[in-house]
């Protein structure tokens, strides 16, 4: 089924537009994350520096922090605060630091308001369960107080807003996914009937068009329009070679009939004459087949069903061609056919075998199929590979001929809603095999 075919042109369409919008969801997601988490930490520091700020002014007016502040000498401080306190204080001397700006640890140094500080503030995010926000002010020689703040409740708000985005990505990839794959239905819908017509074509209904009146100029409707125009153009130039080989037919076929009556005056004895009547009856079969192929070729014949025992019939034909040919028979069935499109399917298979193939050739009735074997060189690969071609034997030790016997018998066989193959034997020789079974032409 084309709609569950992975493969199929809807569902790369919906797996591109998943890809465009998992990129465009990853992009936003990032900077929505990144301006989130920039925030919580403005937050989170503004909320230390709060307390700090506080807790130095409780500490100059009492000499002694708040309950909920620790006091600590450098030694006890985090190694960032350390570190940046170090900085701040080496470098104060020079310019003054930015408010706000945060170092390479993670730590923010802060200047405070004026007589204060100076503050820094470092963001602990090492711990798996836990976050945490410290913040620092010298109050003495060696004593400093510490402010740590709580920053799981912001660590849990964007890892919150993560999943919510996971999820909105998730929710519209169930929406757009087979909106995509129903959004390609009308072109699915317009390449599967150019597909069909070109199917058409192929087994020769040289009338299928696509059609592109009303469609939107798109490369779908020019892929169509360029195979109708190939279809038109074959159809004119399929149409003129069997004008072609019509008229040459009839054409030839007045002089001939005239050369053939006057061979016919010719003496019996005389081995020129006798040449002479060969030549005119092969340049005659000639004609016929060219007359029969042009018919084939405009679909003009019509198969007339009789019910018909096969082997009788087949054994008949074969003593008829008085060749040296093995008939078998294994339960020969009574078949519904046109006995004389049959008859002149297995003259012409045997006459091949004769002419290009080598003894014994044999004829075989299977039920309702009929096989000629001969043991000579087999088919060649041109011909087992495209089938029967006119005017081609597709190869010299195949022998001499104009290519049309074959060609014949496959345009009969069609007629009859038959199936003809053509195969090489494991052991040599060429095999063809008629069959008869109804509905075989479409096995």
């Amino acid at each position: 089924m084309d709609f569950l075919n992975p493969r199929a042109l809807r569902w790369k369409i919906a797996a591109l537009a998943a890809a465009a919008c998992c990129a465009v969801a990853a992009v936003v997601g990032f900077l929505v994350h990144d301006a989130t988490r920039e925030r919580g930490l403005r937050v989170g520091t503004d909320r230390t520096l709060t307390r700090l700020i506080a807790a130095e002014r409780e500490y100059d007016r009492t000499g002694r922090a708040p309950a909920d502040i620790d006091v600590r000498s450098r030694d006890e401080l985090p190694e960032p605060l350390t570190r940046d306190l170090a900085t701040f204080v080496a470098t104060e001397t020079e310019t003054e630091p930015e408010t706000g700006a945060e170092t390479e640890t993670g730590a923010v140094t802060e200047s405070g308001p004026p007589d204060t500080g100076p503050y820094a503030t470092w963001y602990d995010a090492d711990p798996p369960d836990w976050f945490w926000m410290w913040g620092a002010v010298a109050v003495a020689d060696d004593r400093f107080l510490v402010v740590r703040d709580d920053m799981s409740t912001e660590v849990r708000s964007l890892q919150l807003l993560d999943r919510s985005i996971v999820k909105s990505v998730l929710a519209a990839l169930l929406f757009v996914v087979p909106l995509a794959a129903l959004a390609t239905e009308p072109i699915n819908r317009r390449l599967r009937h150019g597909a069909r017509t070109a199917r058409r074509i192929a087994d020769g209904d040289l009338d299928a068009r696509i059609g592109t009146a009303g469609r939107a100029r798109d490369e779908v409707t020019e892929m169509a329009s360029a195979v109708d125009d190939m279809a038109a153009a074959l159809q004119r130039k399929l149409e003129n070679e069997r004008r072609f080989t019509a008229d040459v037919a009839h054409e030839l076929r007045t002089p001939l009939m005239g050369l053939v009556t006057a061979a016919g005056l010719l003496p019996e004895d005389d081995e020129a004459a006798g040449l002479v009547r060969d030549r005119l009856r092969a340049l005659n079969a000639l004609v016929e087949d060219l007359l029969e192929i042009s018919r084939l070729d405009a679909g003009a014949e019509r198969a007339r069903l009789d019910p018909v025992p096969l082997g009788e019939l087949v054994a008949d034909v074969v003593r008829r061609t008085a060749t040296d040919t093995r008939v078998g028979t294994v339960d020969a069935e009574v078949v519904e056919t046109d006995p004389r499109r049959v008859e002149r399917i297995v003259v012409n298979l045997v006459t091949n075998a004769h002419r290009h193939g080598a003894a014994p050739v044999e004829v075989t009735v299977t039920g309702a199929r009929i096989t000629v074997r001969d043991h000579g060189p087999g088919f060649p690969a041109d011909l087992l590979e495209r089938g029967p071609q006119r005017f081609r034997t597709g190869a010299s030790e195949r022998g001499r001929g104009h290519g049309l016997g074959l060609t014949v018998a496959q345009g009969q066989s069609e007629v009859l809603g038959a199936r003809l193959t053509f195969t090489n034997a494991p052991g040599g020789g060429a095999v063809a095999t008629l069959d008869l079974t109804p509905h075989a032409s479409a096995a």
